[in-house]
């Protein structure tokens, strides 16, 4: 069996405990769990199980097995494998693409944390691929250059977990029917500003708020809204060939999908929301995190954990910053605890978001 199958290892790669879901199991192994409490490898129940347990944590961008040890040792929950961390990918231009598969091997190799990795929006060969490494969670991210126009991965097709980016209430919607695990905000990555992460976890956030208010005929003129973005490539090629764009809800349009199955998912999440009052799935902060401070700011918005990608390691001492950021966070609700780890602390010099062209920002990347 894929190690993946194992929601969260805590030394199960030895056999000896692991997760799924809330449930703690000791002294056991991995054919054991299949063959005991029959749980089909890539369920929802593993995916989201694997997402839960790295709540209240930090996960660390990396890309080498040394700052995958730096991460490790500093508290890290789990790393990201890339090729190069998100202020190098804005610096240096060019189509960023997944990471090199010996590098993400080597990776998994140096540490027995939980190991991502990105993939670009859209692309399906790519998750496949780590699919077959044996990664534990995937990030199909806007941080590397898109790869379809029009839809994201179907994330029901790949077995391992995965997490996306959001902006808002209905992003994050469309990612979670299409099979996301987790949900982080986009923030603008490589820049080290806060802002962005705090306006999409604000969005996402009132956007939760509208839906606790909403009755079923307001419920159900949000699935509307939101299902449209799933409509762009059938308008597209209907208007070009036949000068109209009408779409039913009979129509396939997403995968094997028709739109009416689409539209009933949507709506199911919505009803999901409104039952849970928050997200159906764990959701973290990513995006412009830099210093404890940050990470801190938005534990208090309600995220239930965070990413840090190149607020570490272009840090002059990244040891250092990436141990505060796990101990502020683990402690959000302590300012004394903040107050310390942010004593003689270089942060990155990072760039404002608000003096960026709008055709820097990688934030508007998928829909």
């Amino acid at each position: 069996m894929n190690r993946s199958a194992i929601v969260c290892r805590f030394n199960d790669r030895r056999g000896f405990s692991a997760y799924i879901g809330n449930i703690y199991f000791e002294d056991c192994n991995e054919s054991v769990m299949a063959t005991e409490i029959k749980v089909k490898y890539g369920t929802d129940l593993l995916k989201k199980g694997f997402a839960k347990m790295t709540k209240g944590g930090v996960i660390m961008d990396v890309t080498n097995a040394d700052q995958a040890k730096i991460a490790e040792e500093a508290g890290a929950i789990s790393v990201m494998a890339l090729e190069r961390v998100p202020a190098d990918i804005r610096a240096e231009g060019g189509v960023a693409r997944m990471a090199d598969p010996l590098k993400i091997k080597e990776i998994v190799e140096a540490v027995t944390i939980p190991v991502m990795a990105k993939v670009r929006i859209g692309h399906l060969a790519e998750a496949k691929a780590l699919e077959e490494l044996g990664i534990d969670m995937i990030d199909e991210s806007e941080v590397l250059t898109p790869a379809d126009p029009f839809f994201h991965v179907n994330k029901k097709e790949i077995t391992i977990p995965f997490v996306c980016g959001a902006r808002n209430l209905g992003e994050a919607v469309r990612r979670i029917w299409e099979g996301a695990a987790m949900i982080r905000t986009k923030g603008e990555a490589g820049t080290g500003d806060i802002i962005e992460a705090v306006r999409h976890v604000r969005q996402v956030n009132q956007g939760i708020q509208e839906v606790l208010l909403a009755d079923e005929n307001e419920l159900w003129e949000m699935t509307l809204n939101i299902s449209k973005s799933y409509e762009i490539l059938t308008r597209e090629v209907r208007s070009s060939l036949y000068g109209r764009e009408m779409i039913s809800d009979k129509d396939i349009i997403f995968g094997n999908y028709a739109y009416g199955e689409i539209k009933s998912g949507i709506h199911e999440v919505l009803k999901e929301i409104k039952k849970a009052k928050r997200l159906p799935v764990v959701n973290f902060a990513a995006g412009g995190v830099a210093t404890p401070a940050d990470a801190v700011l938005m534990m208090e918005h309600g995220v239930d954990g965070v990413f840090v990608g190149s607020g570490i390691f272009k840090s002059s001492k990244p040891d250092k910053m990436a141990s505060s950021i796990v101990q502020a966070t683990a402690a959000w609700d302590d300012p004394s605890v903040l107050v310390e780890t942010s004593k003689g602390l270089p942060g990155m010099k990072g760039r404002d978001v608000e003096k960026m062209e709008a055709s820097e920002k990688i934030q508007g990347r998928g829909w």
